[in-house]
């Protein structure tokens, strides 16, 4: 039987859940966080925890990617 995570895609993300993910290291999570405006990483704070939803960071990746483009 499959887990409630991998049945819906809309629950939040920790930041080492983010981590493994995007195969790169907290730090460079935690810098994007501290960023403001566009391009900032999306993210969703609960009391002195980040959370993170997988298709908004998705979104996001893709906005960084296009405007790389450019």
């Amino acid at each position: 039987m499959e887990s409630e995570k991998s049945q819906n895609n809309n629950y939040f993300l920790t930041l080492d859940e983010l981590a493994l993910r995007l195969r790169v290291k907290k730090s460079w999570i935690y810098s994007r966080t501290r960023e403001s405006g566009p391009n900032s990483i999306p993210r969703i704070r609960i009391g002195k925890y980040l959370r993170f939803s997988w298709p908004e960071v998705c979104e996001w990746l893709t906005r960084q990617q296009n405007e790389d483009k450019r």
